[in-house]
């Protein structure tokens, strides 16, 4: 779908303004849920080119053309291989509302730059190089209508390998082409091409755009983009913008934020954003996929990302004839399946205030008075511990199917210990309900506590973050905190007072020993970080990384049940680097 290092840039894009509240942005913040469909031109290469596969590492099927140096022509050629007489619109509608899909996003014209409508504008449409003379976004239109699906398009406004003015990656080589040149691309074929779609096929909820990085960066003018907005205001005052078309986030240009490409966030947001996501590898249809995402996989991006306030707009790639891939039917049909059970902790619901990732057996979601534990790690001790609520819960249930069977439950502080039933409930996600008579109070400051009942104390909860040095997880080390002379501060919710045990993961770089200390609750532990040099990652590759060894602090004595903070101190002379503190009762 779009270059790697590009897919990167996404990521860094500082938006200068959050959109506010916004009534017509509600529909899609309740779906949560919705599908992409790749199918053009490219479908019937189906990644391979005269007997040669997708060049590069970035073997996305779409980007053949470009990808593989195919004239114009040649390309057009492809259009033979539709089977017309297989290829029926209506279907993939049905398959998305069988899987729980709210909304449909069609590519109506991709990098390649073939239209997928009839268009009146030039002779580069799929209808005109196939002779067929059906107009599939008219058939998709009026399926979705039928079966109450809103529908959305995909529009590559920046990116055009047909129109000689338009964008093509390799005019960072040549820069044949000017800013005069590429407006007349935009006015002779990109603004009419928006137009007709406007215009033709009724309510159109979202105009999906596809620049990844600020306008700023291209070849774009602000006003020809605000020229854009302007069309799309006047002729679809409903109809919701994606934040690639390359302006600001804010209400006046864009209505919600599209992430990187099978990119989830990693914190709260707090306006509408949606992850676009494959459910393969490749956007478009190819042969020879092979990288099927599990349903468990899909599972986690969805639920993750309501937990955190947002949506999946989950791709499919059909063939030329039409046909969705057997493994993208199976696992949509099984998604399908779990949301007409368990839909109410989906759609319409939130993210709560705490940390993202905070528990080791799922997720939790909010839908006004009800909290949603998601679990996919289903605990061997049956006792799911739910940290940060503060709120008591009037009653806590576990749902199977159409039922509800009533928990036991105890709450300490604003951790809440759920006795659960033998067997989990759902093969691939579990529900619990928490039900609660007003608006419910969190803590986003403590630590969570862990399956395994201890409390793993890192750089993903300090009290403090924002006062250090924190290295993320690279795929090869630990996340870690370089501290010297600082304090780091945890806050831990102790529910039983007794004897704890303490243990630190820790690099010491230099070659002596290090004194560390721990405070907690008035009293201190101290104890010795011995030196530790390299580990090796994989023998005879010269991949090396720094080790962590866990170090025993100690055993200190809770008095009480409280909340405390845990207060790590480090010589001003040496850098240390601390992977987590882990506390638990003994």
């Amino acid at each position: 779908m779009r270059i790697l290092y590009l897919i990167l840039l996404s990521l860094i894009i500082t938006f200068t303004s959050v959109a506010q509240p916004n009534p017509k942005t509600k529909w899609f913040e309740d779906a949560r849920f919705g599908m992409f469909i790749h199918w053009g031109l490219y479908s019937a290469a189906e990644g391979i080119w005269k007997g040669e596969n997708l060049r590069y590492l970035n073997n996305y099927a779409e980007w053949i053309r470009y990808r593989n140096r195919i004239s114009k022509e040649e390309y057009g050629e492809l259009a033979k291989r539709f089977v017309w007489d297989q290829i029926n619109p209506e279907e993939w509608v049905i398959q998305a509302k069988k899987a729980g899909m709210k909304y449909i996003i069609m590519t109506s014209k991709h990098h390649d730059g073939v239209a997928i409508w009839d268009t009146k504008i030039g002779d580069y449409s799929l209808s005109k190089l196939s002779g067929s003379k059906r107009d599939i976004i008219k058939e998709l239109a009026e399926a979705c209508r039928k079966h109450d699906m809103k529908l959305g398009f995909y529009y590559s406004h920046w990116i055009d390998w047909e129109h000689p003015y338009a964008w093509d990656h390799n005019l960072e080589l040549t820069k044949s082409v000017s800013p005069e040149q590429f407006n007349q691309y935009w006015q002779e074929k990109a603004i009419p091409q928006l137009r007709e779609l406007l215009t033709n096929y009724g309510d159109i909820a979202v105009m999906w755009f596809d620049m990844w990085i600020p306008y700023e960066k291209t070849i774009f003018q602000k006003q020809q983009l605000e020229q854009a907005v302007s069309l799309i205001r006047e002729l679809q005052p409903n109809c919701l913008i994606n934040s690639r078309l390359g302006l600001p986030t804010d209400a006046k240009y864009v209505d919600f934020q599209t992430l990187g490409d099978n990119v989830f966030a990693n914190e709260y947001i707090d306006h509408p954003w949606e992850t676009p996501g494959t459910i393969a590898h490749s956007w478009g249809y190819s042969g020879y996929e092979k990288e099927w995402k599990s349903t468990s996989q899909i599972f986690e991006s969805l639920i993750s990302n309501v937990s955190l306030n947002g949506g999946l707009t989950l791709n499919i790639g059909p063939r030329a004839n039409g046909q969705i891939p057997h493994e993208s039917v199976s696992r949509l049909n099984d998604i399908g399946q779990w949301l007409s059970r368990y839909g109410e902790a989906v759609y319409t619901n939130k993210g709560t205030p705490l940390r993202a990732k905070n528990f080791d057996w799922g997720y939790l979601t909010l839908q006004k008075t009800n909290l949603y534990a998601h679990i996919f790690n289903w605990p061997l001790d049956r006792k799911l511990r739910i940290t940060g609520v503060v709120s008591k819960p009037k009653a806590i249930y576990s749902i199977k199917d159409n039922s509800q069977e009533k928990l036991n439950y105890s709450q300490t502080g604003s951790i809440i210990y759920v006795d659960l039933p033998k067997n989990a409930s759902d093969n691939f996600v579990s529900l619990i309900k928490l039900e609660f008579d007003n608006e419910i109070n969190f803590d986003k400051e403590v630590v969570a506590e862990s399956t395994f009942g201890g409390f793993a104390l890192s750089s993903k909860n300090l009290y403090n973050n924002k006062e250090h040095e924190i290295i993320a997880y690279d795929g090869k080390r630990p996340n870690y905190i370089i501290s010297k002379g600082q304090n780091l501060t945890w806050l831990v919710e102790f529910t039983e007072k007794g004897k704890y045990t303490l243990d630190v993961s820790a690099h010491n770089p230099t070659k002596k020993d290090i004194q560390i200390t721990v405070q907690i609750g008035g009293k201190s532990i101290k104890g010795v970080l011995k030196p530790n040099g390299m580990m090796v990652v994989e023998p005879t590759e010269n991949n090396y990384i720094e080790e962590f060894t866990d170090t025993h602090i100690g055993i200190i004595q809770i008095d009480r049940a409280n909340k405390m903070k845990i207060v790590l101190e480090s010589p001003n002379e040496e850098s240390i680097c601390i992977n987590r503190i882990w506390i638990k009762k003994i």
